[in-house]
């Protein structure tokens, strides 16, 4: 806020001598300063972030009808050890925030109060191995000056602002001690009006959680002047400002009562009966444990003025739903019941034009669920197209419970006026008994005192109800003891919501049950909310689950052959050329789905000219094995392994083998001779060299070729003919020859041959 002292401008007249005249141009530079005072109040805050970083701010309040150019970008704030006075850093604030500070009533603002909310800010480091001082700190920032126009303290245009805050020491016995200081409320945007009550909240918060104290001490002067108006703090003490006659700390204006702050919450309240402006200081002290650990100073300043006439509005209550009877404060009770309305009606007027008016409600003895009012709360009165009075309805929770004692509620219209509300209260007095409430109940179509006994495959299918009483609300859920249903592939669904609630459990027991016990325990439990009382029921189905399996029987229509060698497979050997055929049956006593294969480790089927087919149902399969006998298989040069599967679709199948080896016989060759004189002589004797007893061909075991050297290992005949003949005539002398066969076989001699 800004004020103004007006000062006549006085000529030199004659006979008046030059010291008057400077003494009037001093007092008119006087009155020019004291018309640049700006400063409404302001306090400090320390904040800790993380580690050893802390923010330092410090919010000032300043009157918005002075000239911008008097706010300042930065402004210096000290720290200094509590014990010595020692500096222990000066920290440049920078400007981070400017803002109007907001009237609670926006209809009540007057252009002559106007206060501007400057915030600086910075972060600051606080190391442990600096800040360890058993006493703590404190940090300070002044500033010059007040406004000119303050209405009780001396001199005020002169008087100037020292800001202060007490931190304790970041560590104590060698641990790290974390604190923030207290942060106050909003700062005050109200005026007072002249012999009227004045309120407001300038109570705090505490991060830490420590506990606040509040009263009301003298603003500081400091040491800053109109013409230093900035200086660097200086270690305290700090000079305080002097209270005109008859005011003090304690008393800070003229009034019935004067101003006082409730010690507890920080609530500002007073009835002023001076007009004027009028400075005062805030203390707020945090304690933790029982021990002051710090304190904030809030310097602020309260204008007083004459105030249009302000009706208090009036409320009544009236009990039921119709009728003229009005509840009787410290006289009536209203008794809530489940049997009757729980509803009150509330009127409120105002004697004001235009009045707006607005229903509140406060509790004054219990803490838990208010009423509320079900229609509308505000409204205005008296003016063009509005009644004179207005109605409400307040309804009190189903679930109340005052528990047999007598509860009292506060109802509270407001008005709108300036500069605060006036308030009108009924005090009513009411015992609340909740609705009846028991506790569920649950049933199940399942036998009573006995296990279901099921078997792997079978569907398990159930009817559950859950029941509540006075028609409560009711839910149903279902929980396995040791398994979650739904693992199992079990489920509750509801069939018919409501109360009673009606569900289906539907449970298709499959192989997943045997991954645990046999025994199964299903929890279903009703449970129904009452009032926010949880109450439950629970009935368990148990179910037991059998499981057997009988080995399924594989056999051939026919006997295989015994095996040639103890361990090994049966054999089947045929000729090139031959098929084989083999039926086999499979059959399962448990009519469990039956699977008949038939493969080998290291060839298919179709290599070694085999196949099977087979016709696989519940309980019984079949299938046929052919193999056409033939090259294929014998090319493949290694056992012919082939293995017959028979196998039951169940949770822990026993499946069925038979292995059967195939061989393809090789066809039987003379006794190899290997001749080695020819005689070409033509007389019917050994005339040529042949060798007609070489083993025959099959399949890629062939013969490839015959070469004859001589002895100097010069090629004398060759053929790919195994029918080969070689006369050697002429050629007498001794000869090797070597033949070969496709699969890497060789034969080899040497051969004479005589004239």
């Amino acid at each position: 806020m800004r004020f103004f002292r007006y000062f006549w401008s006085l000529a030199p007249l004659p006979g008046r001598n030059c010291a008057a005249w400077l003494l009037l141009c001093s007092l008119w530079l006087l009155a020019g300063r004291a018309r640049a005072s700006h400063i409404v109040g302001g306090e400090l805050e320390l904040t800790h972030t993380s580690g050893t970083a802390y923010v330092l701010t410090l919010n000032l309040y300043f009157d918005n009808a002075a000239a911008s150019d008097l706010i300042t970008g930065t402004i210096t704030a000290s720290i200094f050890d509590k014990a010595t006075n020692n500096r222990m850093q000066d920290v440049a604030l920078p400007l981070t925030s400017n803002a109007l500070v907001n009237y609670s009533n926006p209809l009540c603002a007057r252009s002559s109060l106007s206060t501007r909310k400057l915030v600086y800010s910075k972060e600051i480091s606080l190391p442990s191995g600096t800040y360890n001082g058993p006493q703590g700190y404190y940090a300070a920032v002044e500033q010059c000056c007040r406004n000119a126009s303050i209405a009780n303290i001396v001199n005020p245009g002169n008087a100037a602002e020292a800001f202060y805050l007490e931190f304790p020491a970041v560590t104590r016995n060698g641990q790290s001690f974390l604190n923030s200081t207290p942060r106050l409320f909003p700062a005050l945007s109200e005026y007072a009006c002249l012999g009227e009550p004045f309120y407001f909240d300038f109570g705090g918060v505490d991060t830490d959680g420590d506990s606040l104290v509040y009263d009301l001490v003298t603003p500081l002067n400091g040491h800053a002047t109109i013409n230093a108006p900035r200086p660097t703090a200086t270690a305290a003490p700090y000079v305080p400002v002097t209270w005109n006659p008859g005011l003090s700390a304690t008393t800070p204006l003229p009034g019935t009562p004067t101003l006082r702050i409730d010690r507890r919450t920080g609530r500002l309240s007073a009835r002023p009966t001076n007009l004027g402006l009028f400075v005062f200081g805030v203390r707020c002290s945090e304690y933790r444990r029982g021990e002051k650990i710090g304190e904030v100073h809030r310097d602020f300043q309260l204008l007083v003025l004459t105030c249009a006439p302000n009706a208090r509005p009036a409320v009544a209550i009236l009990p039921g739903t119709t009728g003229p009877v009005r509840y009787q404060p410290g006289r009536d009770t209203l008794r809530l019941g489940p049997a009757g309305s729980r509803c009150v009606r509330v009127r409120f007027s105002d004697p004001d034009l235009n009045a707006r008016l607005t229903l509140a409600v406060r509790p004054v003895n219990f803490a838990g669920p208010l009423p509320t009012f079900t229609t509308a709360s505000t409204g205005t009165v008296h003016a063009a197209g509005q009644p004179d009075t207005l109605s409400s309805t307040l309804c009190f929770p189903e679930c109340l419970d005052s528990h047999g004692e007598v509860w009292q509620l506060d109802v509270i219209v407001s008005d709108d006026g300036c500069s605060l509300p006036k308030r009108d209260t009924v005090r009513l007095a009411f015992i609340a008994v909740p609705p009846p409430s028991g506790p569920p109940t649950v049933s199940t179509t399942a036998p009573v005192g006995r296990p279901l006994v099921v078997r792997v495959g079978d569907i398990v299918s159930l009817d559950m109800q859950a029941a509540a009483p006075f028609n409560q609300s009711v839910q149903l859920n279902m929980t396995g003891q040791g398994f979650v249903p739904a693992d199992l592939g079990a489920t509750l669904t509801p069939t018919s919501p409501g109360n009673p609630l009606v569900a289906r459990f539907r449970w298709p027991v499959d192989c997943r049950v045997l991954a645990g016990d046999s025994v199964r325990v299903f929890q279903f439990t009703a449970a129904s909310d009452p009032c926010g009382v949880r109450q439950t029921a629970t009935v368990n189905v148990v179910v037991v689950v059998r499981y057997t399996n009988t080995a399924p029987v594989l056999r051939t229509a026919v006997p295989l052959p015994l095996p040639q060698v103890a361990g090994e497979p049966p054999l089947v050997r045929l000729p090139l050329g031959a098929t084989f055929t083999l039926n086999l049956i499979g059959n399962d006593a448990d009519r469990d789905n039956l699977t008949l294969t038939a493969g080998s480790e290291n060839f298919t089927l179709a290599e070694a000219g085999m196949r099977f087919t087979a016709r696989n149902d519940a309980g019984s399969a079949s299938g046929t094995f052919v193999w056409d006998v033939s090259c294929g298989a014998a090319n493949l040069h290694r056992p012919l392994d082939v293995t017959f599967q028979l196998l039951d679709a169940t949770c822990r199948p026993l499946p069925q083998r038979q292995k059967v080896r195939f061989e393809v016989e090789t066809p039987a060759s003379p006794t190899l001779r290997l001749y080695n004189i020819i005689t070409p002589n033509a007389d019917g004797q050994n005339d040529d060299f042949r060798l007609p007893e070489l083993p025959v061909d099959f399949c890629d075991k062939r013969f490839d070729r015959i070469q004859v050297f001589s002895r100097w290992g010069q090629p004398v005949f060759e053929s790919s003919d195994r029918e080969f003949r070689w006369t050697g005539e002429g050629q007498a002398g001794t000869y090797y020859y070597l033949a070969t066969y496709t699969d890497g076989r060789r034969f080899k001699g040497w051969l004479e041959v005589k004239p």
